[in-house]
């Protein structure tokens, strides 16, 4: 089933040409469904049996140096402008400011706000990367720690609760791409009884938790990645002259001469997947006003 985006969006041009359902709003007013509204992300949402209804939502205190104003004003929603509605499910992505004091952070104090407007207004959310960090650290105290060196590569995982819904479908080791330069320790969350560890690499840490209510889901790596995206970004880095090592187990013999394999999708589109039927369309209420 598809995910419903503005009619104008540019992106559908790119979604539908990698075989992702979209529909527009026109088309998808014609439809006696209530579909799911969820908050911010596309991609890995489309491939299930619901139908989605996304609102983009942008840091209105941020002024974003990779994407043009007219752009976000056109399709992107401020908190202001969606603070008094109710979504079905959340999700709060990351952004390359791992290294900064959360506090340091010049939206910070827009982004407490959203969270906290997130318990009461969103039935589930999931947290990605660097939004992992930052919910963990303002719902549960859980600190993190800065990396002597870059996370860089797709790593391998093991479940560690193979029973959680969440990772449905999974094998036993599975791959996830990861870029960033700080970490949640695995002892600082499970020493939290609201929280839960799912999966776990031991080259790079905990790579997705929870908190034992299902409320708030942590995924520290990028399972939406695409394929060229950690090529993108190393061949970005070096052109600027930026020590950085090949991402591992990535390119075939680490050669970045070589076409990058994906070793992730299968997993990735699971926990998006499994997120919006376990935790969101099987338990969300059909009135969003009694959350």
């Amino acid at each position: 089933m598809p995910i419903r985006i503005p009619d104008a969006l540019p992106a559908t041009s790119i979604l539908e040409g990698e075989n992702i359902f979209v529909m527009t709003e026109h088309r998808a007013m014609h439809q006696d469904i209530r579909p799911l509204r969820v908050l911010q992300i596309m991609r890995k949402l489309s491939n299930t049996p619901l139908q989605i209804e996304v609102d983009l939502l942008r840091i209105a205190s941020h002024k974003s140096k990779n994407v043009s104003a007219d752009h976000l004003e056109t399709f992107y929603r401020t908190f202001d402008q969606v603070r008094d509605l109710r979504y079905d499910g959340m999700i709060i992505t990351g952004a390359p400011v791992e290294t900064l004091d959360f506090e340091s952070v010049d939206y910070w104090p827009e982004l407490v706000e959203i969270m906290d407007w997130s318990l009461t207004n969103v039935h589930s959310v999931l947290h990605v990367c660097w939004g992992a960090q930052a919910a963990l650290y303002h719902h549960y105290g859980v600190p993190k720690h800065n990396l002597s060196e870059k996370c860089f590569g797709v790593f391998e995982n093991r479940l560690i609760k193979p029973s959680s819904p969440l990772v449905r479908g999974f094998n036993d080791v599975s791959m996830m791409p990861h870029s960033r330069n700080s970490e949640t320790r695995y002892e600082d969350i499970v020493a939290n009884q609201k929280l839960e560890v799912i999966s776990y690499s031991d080259e790079c840490g905990v790579s997705i938790a929870k908190s034992t209510d299902s409320k708030h889901f942590f995924v520290f790596g990028h399972p939406e990645y695409d394929r060229d995206t950690l090529k993108l970004e190393y061949d970005r880095d070096v052109a600027k002259g930026i020590d950085i090592k090949v991402p591992k187990n990535y390119y075939p013999n680490d050669d970045p001469s070589q076409d990058p394999i994906v070793s992730w999708r299968a997993e990735g589109q699971l926990i998006y997947t499994n997120w919006l039927n376990y935790y969101v369309y099987q338990t969300t209420p059909y009135d969003l006003g009694t959350l």
